[in-house]
């Protein structure tokens, strides 16, 4: 009786500590998830490239911030989502890459990064927020010169905007198949549901007719190449996917393959 017991006992506890590890990962994932850098409200950036500072109240309250970089003789419009980390006060020093081959680019600060307000909450939200910016800019470009860009945690969101509205092109830099197989591999034992950004990458990806352009380091170590190969081999005619060699997840843009392969492609 005294083993039943203890057995029961450790049984309750571990039950216990596992739901309390589940309801921890659901409350907290936004923690997790996204590592912003949060700047004051009277913050000034500091770039090379002439920019633009738009902001956009959202339907809810939080005002989000973005940064329009402007080329000297503009061909059309890069709109920018950014990975999981940092604030435009970074983020916009790759603007260069961009402006130098003539395209102007747009970044915006998530909420809760950089002088965005609010925090992120799901992806329903994330999504109706890149797209309130969307709206906004492609009133000043053609859809049709506008190409979408992802880099990391943002590939998902650009490929959910890809799939909601038409664009030149869609280019994602280091995407992951989902956020939901992300999480499969990271914390096998909790319940998928629990994910409030689950960003299912392939899904959107299906709906899209337009080009799409991935870019993936051979050496990524934080969302492994496989990831892409896996979306090439279930969409081999649509995605046309350039392995980096020897890079990793962090400071694709510099590759020079990547440099590159991103001239022609803005040439197109």
């Amino acid at each position: 009786d005294n083993v039943k017991k203890i057995v029961k006992l450790l049984l309750a506890t571990i039950a216990g500590l596992y739901l309390l590890a589940c309801l921890t990962l659901y409350f907290l994932q936004s923690n997790i998830i996204f590592l912003p850098e949060k700047l004051p409200a009277n913050f000034t950036y500091n770039f090379e490239a002439d920019f633009e500072e738009l902001n956009f109240k959202t339907p809810d309250g939080p005002v989000l911030n973005g940064l329009l970089f402007k080329a000297d003789s503009t061909q059309g419009l890069v709109f920018y989502l950014h990975g999981n980390a940092g604030s435009l006060r970074t983020w916009g020093k790759s603007a260069t890459d961009f402006t130098s081959k003539n395209y102007d680019v747009f970044m915006l600060d998530y909420r809760g990064f950089g002088k965005s307000e609010g925090e992120p909450q799901n992806e329903t939200q994330m999504f109706a927020d890149n797209q309130l910016a969307f709206d906004a800019l492609k009133k000043r470009y053609p859809q049709n010169k506008i190409i979408i860009m992802g880099y990391s945690i943002g590939t998902g969101m650009a490929a959910q905007l890809a799939a909601k509205n038409e664009a030149q092109q869609l280019i994602l830099l280091a995407p992951y198949y989902s956020l939901t197989a992300v999480m499969e591999n990271s914390y096998p034992l909790v319940p998928t549901f629990l994910l409030k950004f689950p960003f299912k990458t392939h899904q959107y990806l299906e709906q899209i007719s337009i080009p799409v352009i991935i870019f993936h380091g051979l050496n990524d170590g934080v969302l492994p190449f496989e990831n892409s190969l896996r979306l090439k081999k279930e969409m081999p005619e649509k995605i046309d996917l350039i392995p980096l060699e020897n890079q990793g997840h962090g400071g694709l843009m510099a590759h020079p393959l990547f440099s590159k392969k991103l001239g022609q492609l803005l040439n197109t």
